[in-house]
């Protein structure tokens, strides 16, 4: 019987049987992973496409011990929102990092709201309509 252990010195291979799993019940958003003392993996449309990843997301909640939400300023996530956490032993040390794109954090309601708003001032001006068509009289 095969079994994967999951360590402070995971190696990505280690970690890949996992990483797919959550890959691809997550429909396909990349993920990344690695063990505190090893490199890790990013997996990508089905696909391991780095078997020695890092990136300072995952040493950052390494470090901290605590989820990070953040958009990435470099790397192949940059700009884009993340999500990544600390896998714990069983004293609450963090022995490894998992992190996934953050779909929640890709659409920031109050500017979406700011946004839908600027959008309708420039197309029918302040009020609701400014047409006499559209107006609810029109309507009756």
């Amino acid at each position: 019987m095969e079994q994967y252990v999951i360590s402070a010195s995971s190696s990505s291979r280690d970690l890949a049987p996992i990483m797919l799993c959550i890959h691809d019940l997550l429909g396909g958003l990349p993920v990344t992973a690695r063990s505190r003392d090893r490199p890790g993996i990013r997996i990508e449309d089905g696909k391991v496409i780095d078997e020695a990843y890092t990136g300072p997301v995952l040493e950052e909640v390494l470090a901290e011990n605590a989820t990070v939400r953040v958009r990435p300023s470099g790397g192949p996530y940059k700009g884009i929102p993340v999500v990544v956490g600390p896998v714990k032993d069983d004293e609450g040390r963090a022995i490894g990092a998992i992190g996934i794109v953050d779909v929640t954090g890709i659409f920031d309601l109050a500017d979406f709201m700011e946004q839908t708003a600027v959008i309708r001032r420039q197309v029918g001006g302040e009020g609701p309509s400014p047409l006499p068509t559209r107006s609810p009289a029109a309507k009756r």
